[in-house]
């Protein structure tokens, strides 16, 4: 009886040691088991940097940090000396060039018509009398009373009175006449180009004025009032709200067959544990630097880092960007 007892008591013993080392190894598995990877990213927007094609000083800012502007507000002035003073030349060139566009078209003064019609009266009148000299003295040379010398000095005379007319006729002609048309074709042309020249000076005038390219908010403002700025450089930046997704870089092996149009559920611990429902838009390898390498000689191998771009399919209230994001659950659609 005694040895039935001793034989029961161990095995109590033996299944509560087994049942003891039981519960340690579950224990041990459960700490031990790894947890599921968390894909963390950030919320994003679109921004546009605002700036001038002119150089200047700020003159003043409409608009500070974290204002909500529309499309088309004016942001800033920029004062520019050197873009008056380039109108100011543009519009003395445009006036030059329209007073001998308009005098090209008009042709001469009726005064200068007038003189260059007597001059040619004038040398008519002389051809006349030469004329009438050289008939004389040809009729008195063919009765061999006048020389040959005589004749032909009459002769020459009357050649020189007849191109001297000619020419003052040529002359009341042009007056009459005006420019010749290679002349008004050149003075019309350099009138366009100096109208050209003038609106591309005002178009600067406009650059002045810095707009909003797009509705959203005054991220930045980067020089102050009254700083240079130079060609091109940026002054303000504006945050597009309502064009904003999540950035998140995934290693390769934790892509898991995602693709483009895959529905991908997020968490924005800002916001509480709401989860939100967003399309995967893009895919793509970042360079080398990202790229995670292996610390085993076998059994591992290197895995590139890939940028997955998600859009929400419901604007977010209260999102912003730089705000964490949490990727849980991936739906291949």
């Amino acid at each position: 009886m005694e040895k039935i007892r001793k034989n029961y008591n161990l095995l109590i013993g033996i299944i509560a040691m087994l049942a003891i080392v039981g519960i340690v190894a579950l224990a041990g598995y459960v700490v031990s088991k790894p947890k599921p990877a968390i894909i963390q990213g950030q919320a994003e927007a679109t921004e546009y940097r605002v700036s001038g094609k002119v150089p200047g000083r700020i003159e003043r800012f409409f608009a500070d940090e974290g204002d909500f502007v529309h499309k088309g507000d004016t942001l800033a002035e920029i004062d520019s000396p050197e873009v008056r003073a380039k109108l100011a030349q543009a519009l003395a060139v445009k006036s030059a060039a329209e007073a001998q566009k308009d005098k090209a078209l008009t042709g001469a003064r009726q005064e200068q018509i007038t003189a260059a019609y007597e001059v040619w009266q004038q040398a008519l009148a002389g051809e006349e009398v030469m004329k009438k000299s050289y008939d004389r003295t040809k009729r008195l040379y063919e009765q061999n009373v006048a020389s040959a010398q005589k004749h032909d000095e009459v002769l020459a005379q009357y050649k020189a009175a007849k191109a001297t007319c000619a020419a003052a006729k040529s002359q009341y002609e042009m007056a009459v006449n005006g420019a010749r048309k290679e002349d008004k074709d050149a003075a019309a042309a350099l009138a366009d180009q100096a109208a050209a020249a003038l609106t591309e000076v005002e178009s600067y005038l406009g650059e002045l004025y810095l707009t909003a390219p797009s509705d959203g908010i005054i991220s930045a403002r980067f020089p102050k009032a009254g700083e240079l700025v130079g060609q091109g450089a940026p002054v303000m930046a504006v945050t597009d709200l309502n064009d904003m997704w999540f950035t998140f870089n995934i290693r390769e092996d934790m892509l898991d067959g995602l693709k483009t149009g895959d529905e991908l559920t997020v968490t924005v611990p800002a916001l509480g544990d709401t989860k939100y429902r967003t399309t995967v838009k893009y895919i793509c390898v970042l360079e080398s630097y990202a790229t995670w390498r292996a610390t085993l000689d076998t059994g591992s191998y290197d895995a590139r880092t890939f940028e997955v771009r998600s859009v929400p399919d419901k604007p977010i209230d209260g999102l912003l960007p730089g705000m964490t994001a949490i990727a849980e659950t991936i739906q291949n659609r």
